[in-house]
């Protein structure tokens, strides 16, 4: 299985070569789900395999880059002018880094995943919630203490570096009501996604 998955993202990866458009409506997770194709199962099979939330998953992508598949960190300004180095090595729907991307795909034996791949991405959202939770504690639902997590990294989160930002516990909140949201959303709309049945005005 994992073997034609993985042939399957190289094949994308090599025969694509274009950027996927971000959803037109994430306000709404039927409608940004129904949109793209695959995107479901994608975030289905992460939740199952995590024991994690749909709407979890789906809030901290949103946050991390607005469903954008290549989204980096802005570049640093020399001198105020001149583009320098960008802030750090977070790149695709997760924004994970190079190092906690690595730890991902040799702990899930994923050698060939890919940060601008949605099924990727989903994964690695329900696999670091997973392992905050075995390592600090947080339950599983609990979608604002696993952002600060998420964005401090778990040993940062134990030490409680966020508690100095508050700026960060507010978009921690924000992205707890979101998921909220998105999975009160989904509850009303999943076995029609699943079906094919859901009609999206951006189609």
């Amino acid at each position: 299985m994992f073997l034609i998955r993985s042939g399957l993202i190289l094949a994308i990866g090599i025969f694509s070569g274009c950027t996927v458009s971000p959803p037109r409506n994430i306000e709404n997770a039927c409608q940004l789900l129904a949109e793209k194709p695959g995107w479901y199962d994608a975030v289905n099979d992460a939740a199952d395999s995590w024991d994690v939330s749909e709407g979890l998953i789906l809030s901290f992508i949103r946050q991390e880059s607005s469903f954008v598949s290549n989204a980096k960190p802005p570049r640093t300004k020399i001198l105020g002018i001149i583009p320098g180095p960008r802030a750090s090595s977070a790149y695709g729907y997760p924004q994970a880094k190079d190092g906690t991307w690595g730890d991902y795909r040799q702990a899930t034996n994923s050698y060939l995943a890919v940060r601008d791949n949605f099924r990727d991405a989903a994964d690695f959202v329900g696999w670091y919630v997973a392992r905050a939770h075995r390592i600090a504690g947080i339950s599983k639902s609990d979608a604002y203490r696993h952002y600060l997590a998420y964005h401090e990294g778990v040993g940062g989160f134990q030490r409680g570096t966020f508690k100095s930002k508050r700026w960060l516990m507010g978009v921690a909140k924000r992205v707890s009501l979101t998921a909220k949201a998105y999975e009160t959303q989904l509850d009303g709309c999943r076995e029609k996604i699943k079906s094919g049945s859901w009609w999206n005005p951006f189609n």
